[in-house]
């Protein structure tokens, strides 16, 4: 098993900076008049999941850690909202919206896995 040493080495970091790349891609198709609403708003909150997760692997005590990941959590529920809206005015199709909300789910469990862990490495301060 390799040794974890950045939050690059993270699943759900990798997990995560997949799921930036492909919300990336597919919000370039949506209309132009979404352009500062639905596609800033998903692109915004798809890198802020990856970015919490960075930052809490950087915090010394396992509270500041699950705090960012808990951010992160939130982020990726909202994300799955944003998507159903997405797939709703029909700018998505069914099956990008099951492999986008396929991954949310995926990143949830492990970012609930990241947060049972950090609870373990360090009795709380």
């Amino acid at each position: 098993m390799q040794k974890i040493q950045s939050f690059t080495d993270l699943i759900a970091w990798k997990e995560g900076h997949k799921l930036v790349l492909d919300i990336y891609k597919i919000t370039s198709s949506f209309p132009q008049r979404e352009s500062y609403v639905l596609t800033d708003q998903m692109r915004r909150c798809v890198i802020s999941i990856t970015t919490n997760i960075a930052e809490g692997f950087s915090r010394k005590t396992n509270k500041e850690k699950a705090q960012f990941y808990y951010i992160s959590l939130g982020s990726t529920t909202e994300l799955q909202n944003q998507l159903l809206i997405a797939k709703d005015l029909r700018y998505l199709e069914k099956s990008a919206f099951d492999e986008l909300a396929n991954s949310t789910i995926y990143i949830h469990k492990l970012l609930f896995g990241l947060i049972k862990s950090s609870k373990k490495l360090i009795p709380y301060t």
